[in-house]
């Protein structure tokens, strides 16, 4: 039995059957010549999604991602230190002295997963700011993202990687040159590092790195010509900026730029377990989304409330028909 009809067999109610209703959805999205923007907030990438989202680009069910900088880093950090990591499975039982022991080993940890800081974070430091460096002197600027792509490119991570690459969502998005988006990349430990070597003065313009302002310009770009030929669906694993940003992207086109003929979103996916309530946007039912203008009365509309990190590489095999 594969996933698609153990799915379909077994998860029949709440929760379970919203799954399978909001993986019908996508597969009739895509099928019917629909693209598909999937954004990744929390730590998606450290929980290895990658695995199920590289195929998911690779056979062109994803074509466009909008991810926080945490997810971006750690995606590339796991490709090339993934040896390296330790996992905690007990770590709620943790004291304030096994944190620091943790600390004094340089191991940052995100839940369950401890990420090395020499092998990880500072390796790829190193490789990325002799791209920061040769942009800065010779006045080219670039994305975040394209600054990954022109390091991957490179391969002068290629004798590094810990991980077979076909599981790297980077890495697949990176060969199929994918549109990505990254709001907020200064809040990441690149956009840290990035931020420190402009203090210091190694990166004499700060303007280097392209901004957020002209990402959500970018995107407006990728929308307006996309959306017209090919109806863009909305996969939102959890919530947060990468979420928030790009949905805004249809609202301000109209209201703001007072565009019209601009096709609101044509799919919706949300993945949280938010509450649904007091004031929380990572816990608004889709319906609410219809009065900010980003949603119709007829767009499709799923919410999953359940655990990302199961529920996506699910939806993503089922798509997939694994």
């Amino acid at each position: 039995m594969n996933i698609r009809d153990f799915c379909r067999t077994h998860f029949r109610h709440f929760n379970a059957a919203a799954l399978v209703d909001a993986a019908d959805g996508y597969l009739r999205h895509v099928d019917s010549g629909g693209k598909m923007l999937v954004t990744l907030a929390g730590a998606m990438s450290t929980a290895e999604l990658g695995i199920s989202l590289a195929e998911m680009i690779r056979t062109e069910k994803v074509h466009a991602i909008c991810c926080t900088g945490a997810n971006l880093e750690e995606d590339l950090f796991n490709l090339v230190a993934h040896a390296f990591y330790e996992r905690v499975p007990h770590y709620r039982d943790l004291t304030p002295k096994d944190e620091e022991a943790l600390l004094q080993r340089h191991m940052n940890r995100v839940t369950d997963t401890c990420i090395p800081e020499m092998e990880a974070m500072r390796r790829i430091e190193t490789a990325v700011l002799e791209e920061w460096l040769a942009a800065d002197q010779s006045g080219r600027r670039h994305f975040p993202h394209e600054f990954l792509y022109r390091v991957l490119r490179g391969g002068q991570l290629a004798g590094s990687y810990q991980i077979d690459p076909k599981d790297s969502w980077l890495l697949a998005a990176c060969e199929r040159n994918l549109p990505l988006w990254v709001p907020g990349w200064e809040d990441s430990t690149l956009g840290n590092m990035y931020a420190g070597h402009c203090i210091s003065g190694d990166v004499k313009n700060v303007h280097t790195v392209r901004t957020g302002i002209e990402y959500m310009a970018s995107l407006a770009d990728w929308y307006t010509e996309t959306a017209p030929q090919s109806p863009v669906g909305f996969f939102q694993i959890g919530g947060g900026i990468a979420g928030d940003f790009p949905i805004c992207v249809v609202p301000m086109l109209h209201q703001d730029l007072r565009r019209t003929g601009v096709p609101l979103w044509g799919y919706f996916c949300q993945i949280s377990d938010s509450t649904t309530s007091y004031g929380s946007y990572s816990g608004a039912v889709p319906n609410e989304k219809i009065t900010w203008g980003k949603l119709g009365i007829d767009t499709p509309k799923y919410i999953v409330e359940s655990d990302a990190s199961i529920v996506a590489p699910l939806i993503f095999a089922y798509v997939l028909n694994q």
